[in-house]
């Protein structure tokens, strides 16, 4: 006669043990990231973050898909000779894997290097699907001799070298005045 035991342990991580930002648990994590991506093997973004948390479907939270950079982030974007053109730097990020959509947050600026034009704002949207920026809330933008301007938003391609902002407000030079 055989006997056969079976055992089985599950030891119970304490939960101040556990990584944790605000609330939240991720399943993997990464710290001074750099992710470059490429179109057909050209660089076309940097993206630098202190900290990348990954967030997997689980039985609890089976929506749950995407990653965020709660210590903040700074994208570059490269043309195709590898110059920059633009730099994004936001104090949050959180990129979702079924939008493809990634929403940089708090203290976001956005700096044309070619025009030396700057957005500033709360939030703004980078639609990948569509290969867009946009921002729904206030804006200011910065222009390259130094005047000032307040819009309601604004829509860009997704390197920031075309832009426009809706409804703006604030100092116009006579001499961008047309007749």
């Amino acid at each position: 006669m055989t006997m056969l035991f079976l055992f089985s342990c599950k030891q119970e991580i304490p939960k101040n043990e556990l990584l944790e930002y605000d609330g939240k648990f991720p399943d993997e994590s990464s710290t001074d990231i750099e992710l470059i991506f490429s179109d057909d093997g050209i660089k076309s973004f940097v993206l630098t973050a202190p900290v990348l948390n990954t967030y997997t479907p689980n039985d609890s939270q089976p929506d749950r898909n995407y990653m965020d950079c709660p210590e903040g982030i700074k994208i570059v974007s490269y043309d195709e000779n590898g110059f920059e053109q633009s730099i994004l730097t936001a104090d949050y990020a959180i990129s979702e894997q079924h939008t493809r959509t990634m929403e940089a947050r708090k203290h976001v600026v956005v700096t044309n290097l070619i025009k030396h034009e700057t957005i500033e704002t709360e939030q703004i949207i980078w639609d990948k699907n569509n290969k867009k920026i946009f921002s729904n809330v206030e804006v200011k933008q910065i222009k390259a001799d130094g005047t000032i301007n307040y819009g309601d938003g604004f829509e860009a391609d997704e390197k920031f070298t075309k832009y426009v902002v809706w409804n703006p407000r604030g100092e116009v030079l006579a001499e961008d005045i047309d007749d």
